[in-house]
Parts: C-alpha cells; structure tokens; sequence
C-alpha cells in the first residue's frame, strides 16, 4: 500500500477498519474535555469500560453469598480461573492446560525458574538478551546466587553487533552452539521492551533443545501484540503480565504457560501450594503433594478474583475481536506509523528520528522505539501538554505503540502533525 500524510488518506484506512468500533469499548483519560490520543500501551493498557460491571458483579456476589460465593456466586470463585484458560490460549498459541492466569508476572518468573533452571556438572549458563526489563535482571541474578552460583559466570548476555541497535538470530544460534553443554536455559523477553525487537521464538527454542538445554519466554511485551504459537515451537514455559496490551488493569493478575510434555510430569520440582493439588482430593488436606496435570499445578493459592474479574472483562474483548485481526490491524498501523516518521524527517530535511525496532514486520509488533536526534524529552512533554501520550526511556529513546484495539490511523496522523510543529516553531 502507498502511504499519504493526510487526514483524508488516514480516515480512509479508519472508514476500512473491521475493528475500529472496539474503540469505542474503552474509557480514555481526558485532555480538555476530549479523549487523549493514547499510544502507551506497551506500558498500561486502557480500561475496558466493561470493566466496572465485571468488578461489580463480584462485590455484590460476595456482599450477597459470603464465603458460599466460592461455589454459588454468578462465576463461582473456586474454579474462576478455569475461564480464562480458553481466551489466554488462544492469544499465546498453546492448549487449554497448558496455560493459567495466577500471580503477577515476576512472582511467576521465580516459579518457572525452581522448576526449569537446574544447574548441574558444567550446564549452569543462562542466556539472555542483553538489556532485558529490569525485573527479569534481578530475578535471574538472584536465582542464580539461590544456587550458590555468581552471577557473573552464569548470566550470559547476547548483545547486538558494533554500531547495530538489535540482535541478531544467526548470532543468538552461534552463541547458543558455542555454549552447548554449559548452557542449562535461554531466557529472552519476546518481545524486547527497549528496542521493540521480536525474537524468533521458533529458532531460538529449537537451538537451545538441540543442545540439551531449556527454552523459556518472558511475553510481558508479547501477549496479545503479536502472533505466538508456543505449543507449536515446542517452548518449554513462559509467562506474561495482564495489564498492557491485555489492558486488565495496572498490576493486574497475569499468567504462565507450560508445555504439556511437562504438565504431565508430577516429579518435576517445583514450589506447591494447595490450589495447585489435585482436585478431586484437594479437600482431603493431606500430605505430599500430587499435582494437577495441567499448568494449574504450579498454583499456589487461592483464585484472586477481583483482579481476575477485570482480567476477564479484557480477554472477552479480545475473544470477540480475534487475534489474527488485531495483529493483521497492528501491521498497518505501526507500517502507517513507521512511513509518518519517515515522512517527518524528510519534511522537515533532518535525521531527526531513527527507528531502532526492526523494519521487518515480522521481528516487531506494534511498538516502534525510536532514538530522538533533538529536543526528544521535551517533545514528549509537549505532546502529554496537547493529550497525546507517548512513552521516554533514558536516555534518548520515544516508544509509540499504536494498538489495534483503540488507536486509530487518524491518531498516527495527528501525532505527526504535532511532532511537525515542534520542530517547526
């Protein structure tokens, strides 16, 4: 498609959009009296208006039933999480029992790791993308002193090549082949938070069983962005948060992924709790553990289900949209983006943007970060002053993340135009 910086070309594409009335599902802080152009996502997800009545709905249960809402209530608390089983699994590419919303995102991380980082003779190496969310950093260095191991000798970062922005796969294959029996697990991001790199999950997990060794995925930039098939590529675990593009609310429930071939293994060592016993006895209280033989068996405890109510009233809406469309929607946008900042800098005769996430559309979703050459923070802050968010990591990197859901081409449009006037006046 050839691209046009005008409002007429960026309404267009809006008046062609399957989805666009899903916008209208979601509540917008507001500048002025009017929606913001929101474009942070990446971050914080909007909140579903459905949200309120979803919460609601649980207040009252518990007002009405007390402690017998775990069996009575409208959604019985007891098996809650059981319902969003079939949404998250479609969004990540896996089978129903291989996925389960509980805990938060780094609490997850931590579980995964009793079960899957186990050192031993020379496989003690983890490899990691270098950079990856702070959280993971910290949750990877102390798991390894856990062991009674140094960090140092143990972590292994991929770095990109000189002068390069992202890491390449042919380099992520060698180092993996390089390590081969010092390597115990590969941990990357999917989606890198800085750079906005996809990793090619596929290749990389088949590398890393090829030399004996564990494929784990951190999806917090992953779920619900882009097209995942982790049953599929055989990925060993992974785990993601619920409240940015899943939009269920600033440190909301989130959810981990275990292969089946796993599941079905009750000797692997893991960290119990009773809401990851068996059903059918759970009730018995007795001792020794026997795991679900599903993801639940990595459960600890009790559903949490004001958090998962509003977990549930996102994941309905993308059940309805379907993650095929909102990814195929997402492509566009962040091409119609991507073709904007171009544009601005041709416009304007200055490099004043370079895009450091992958042009290829398959390495990326929908965030775009971007090194400002001039004046980037304070761009930022002009753009929050006119009500349109964008996201400023030090030191000199804009993320923009036009999501599918709720953005549309005429948002891209007028960031433009105001990126445009900034460096105008």
């Amino acid at each position: 498609m050839e691209f046009q910086h005008t409002k007429e070309f960026a309404k267009s594409l809006d008046e062609n959009d399957t989805l666009k009335n899903f916008k209208s599902s979601f509540l917008f802080p507001q500048h002025k009296g009017k929606n913001v152009i929101y474009f942070c996502g990446n971050s914080l997800g909007l909140q579903p208006k459905q949200t309120k009545k979803a919460l609601g709905q649980e207040l009252d249960d518990w007002a009405t039933h007390g402690v017998e809402g775990h069996f009575k209530a409208k959604y019985p608390w007891y098996t809650y999480h059981e319902m969003l089983a079939e949404p998250l699994s479609k969004i990540i590419g896996a089978k129903t029992n291989e996925v389960v919303a509980m805990n938060s995102l780094t609490v997850n991380m931590h579980l995964l790791m009793v079960s899957f980082y186990k050192p031993y003779g020379k496989r003690k190496k983890i490899l990691c993308e270098h950079r990856p969310f702070s959280s993971d950093q910290y949750m990877l260095e102390t798991q390894v002193r856990f062991h009674g191991l140094n960090p140092d000798d143990c972590i292994i970062e991929m770095k990109p090549r000189k002068n390069e922005k992202i890491i390449r796969t042919d380099d992520i294959v060698a180092k993996i082949d390089e390590i081969e029996d010092e390597l115990a697990l590969v941990l990357f991001g999917g989606v890198n938070y800085y750079t906005g790199q996809l990793f090619d999950i596929k290749a990389i997990t088949k590398e890393a069983h090829k030399v004996g060794a564990y494929a784990g995925f951190d999806l917090a930039h992953a779920a619900g962005n882009v097209k995942l098939q982790m049953h599929d590529w055989n990925v060993d675990f992974a785990a993601w948060c619920g409240y940015k593009y899943l939009n269920s609310g600033p440190g909301c429930v989130a959810g981990i992924y275990v292969h089946e071939k796993h599941t079905k293994n009750p000797e692997i060592i893991r960290f119990a709790g009773w809401f990851g016993y068996d059903k059918e006895t759970r009730f018995k209280m007795e001792s020794g553990f026997k795991p679900i033989k599903t993801a639940e068996g990595w459960q600890l405890s009790n559903d949490p289900i004001f958090s998962m109510a509003m977990h549930k009233a996102a994941l309905d809406i993308f059940d309805e949209a379907g993650i095929d469309l909102l990814c195929k929607k997402s492509k566009l946008l962040t091409d119609y983006l991507e073709f904007t900042l171009i544009e601005i800098n041709s416009l304007l005769k200055k490099n004043i943007f370079e895009i450091i996430t992958p042009k290829n559309p398959q390495e990326r979703g929908c965030q775009l970060s971007i090194i400002v050459s001039s004046g980037g923070k304070l761009l930022v802050e002009k753009l929050s002053t006119q009500g349109i968010i964008v996201d400023w990591r030090e030191p000199d990197v804009m993320r923009i993340s036009p999501v599918p859901l709720y953005n549309s081409f005429e948002d891209i449009y007028l960031l433009g135009e105001a990126m445009l006037d900034f460096y105008k006046s």
